[in-house]
């Protein structure tokens, strides 16, 4: 380095926490990009996630983690599998805690666990927003005594509260070494992949019950036309025929709305014309196809 010269710093910053405490909402807002679907529902998220943000010489690499439960199937069980294979690996392990719910008995399996790890946390309450103040000191201090966290910090990730002094903080202590990815580039998600999570993001905000956790969908094909257009035809895999009128809807109103949101939203991400086609099949037991894990680089034999 010449004088003056700041060498560069690149890590990996995991967040973990229980299903729908924000975590896809944080690195979005830490981005300042949509890279994670986001919905009410838990369990959106069903592999890792990259948030890529640059500051100064600084390159942090934020892994947004599926929400760690109790796996009943296959598929749970390996996004459980990948959400702690992530905190194993990261520079920086964030547990991630919905104020509203507090030190609920998800958040304590997951603290008690983080604490047998022997690994360093930071402790993120968020959606204060939603919690009286007096309480949230009572749940810091709840959290201590579990898991002695590094640090201990309180966000509403929705509006951005806290969320600039976390990621200061955060980049601040990550390790010297060469960037991993382009300083432009924002998450590693293929294209292909981040418009089936669109869709599917759109197909969670639409239908009700357990029927989203029963879909999944592929982006079958991707043709690019010389004036820049793009024809992406995409295949929503449901686990039973009784599914597919529900998500079709009286006279495939259903499945427009479902396609026109999110043919809108991959217009603007990717920036050009996008005219999107939307098929649901039924497919028993696509939770079990081990192409559908590699796609999501999750791991079919844990």
């Amino acid at each position: 380095m010449t004088d003056g010269e700041t060498a560069q710093r690149c890590g990996l910053i995991a967040l973990v926490g229980a299903p729908n405490v924000g975590k896809s909402t944080l690195i979005n807002q830490i981005v300042g990009a949509k890279v994670a679907i986001v919905t009410p529902k838990a369990q959106t998220t069903r592999t890792r996630v990259l948030g890529i943000r640059m500051a100064g010489q600084t390159q942090a690499v934020f892994v947004d983690t599926p929400g760690i439960f109790l796996p009943k199937r296959r598929l749970d069980r390996a996004m459980v599998h990948t959400a702690w294979r992530e905190a194993g690996d990261a520079d920086e392990t964030c547990l991630l805690i919905d104020a509203g719910r507090g030190l609920d008995a998800a958040a304590r399996a997951i603290a008690e666990r983080l604490k047998q790890s022997g690994r360093e946390v930071v402790g993120v309450f968020n959606k204060i927003d939603k919690v009286r103040r007096s309480r949230l000191l009572e749940m810091a201090q709840e959290l201590t005594a579990i898991l002695p966290c590094r640090d201990v910090f309180m966000i509403a990730a929705i509006n951005g509260d806290g969320v600039e002094t976390l990621f200061e903080k955060l980049a601040a202590r990550l390790p010297q070494g060469p960037w991993l990815f382009p300083e432009d580039q924002l998450s590693d998600m293929p294209d292909r992949l981040m418009a089936a999570e669109i869709t599917r993001e759109k197909l969670m905000l639409s239908l009700r019950n357990e029927l989203p956790y029963d879909l999944t969908v592929e982006t079958e094909d991707w043709q690019v036309f010389q004036n820049g257009a793009l024809r992406i035809a995409q295949v929503i895999h449901i686990a039973r025929d009784s599914q597919k009128g529900i998500v079709v809807g009286k006279g495939g109103d259903q499945i427009r709305r479902i396609r026109e949101a999110s043919q809108r939203e991959l217009q603007t991400i990717l920036e050009a014309p996008v005219h999107l086609f939307l098929h649901v099949k039924v497919r028993p037991n696509w939770d079990e196809d081990r192409a559908h894990f590699r796609e999501l680089g999750l791991d079919y034999n844990v």
